[in-house]
């Protein structure tokens, strides 16, 4: 099991380094704030099951959104697979099927981005409409 997990870590610190040089900074700052959001809001059900919300908006101030959306277009989905990743490897489980929004706000608290939850049950890619980039992830 030990070599299973220095894999895993292996794996998550290539995809870290791969995001830090492809987008520079802002995603790997914004995947830690979406795992500590995550994290920040569990239930415990029980001593086998704990609950997340399942529903993140990730608000990007307009520099930052038009800096990631030259540099393509995929990072709703890197992040969404990550969180899910980081969500399995805790044991949670999702509220609903897993769904990371991106959309643009010039109201954010940092100047950058600005990361919600919340527990919202069978969310469709599609019921989001407007500025965005709604991704949904299978729950494993």
């Amino acid at each position: 099991m030990g070599t299973l997990s220095r894999w895993e870590r292996k794996v998550e610190s290539w995809e870290h380094s791969l995001l830090a040089r492809m987008l520079r900074r802002e995603p790997v700052e914004i995947l830690d704030a979406l795992r500590s959001e995550c994290d920040a809001h569990t239930v415990v059900c029980s001593h086998s099951r704990v609950v997340v919300p399942n529903a993140y908006e990730v608000e990007l101030s307009t520099a930052v959104y038009e800096k990631l959306a030259r540099r393509g277009g995929q990072i709703g989905q890197l992040l969404a697979d990550s969180l899910a990743r980081h969500g399995e490897k805790k044991g949670y489980e999702w509220a609903g099927p897993l769904t990371v929004r991106v959309t643009v706000s010039d109201d954010v608290p940092n100047g950058r981005y600005r990361v919600t939850g919340s527990p919202t049950p069978n969310v469709r890619a599609d019921a989001f409409t407007g500025h965005g980039d709604p991704v949904t992830a299978p729950v494993r």
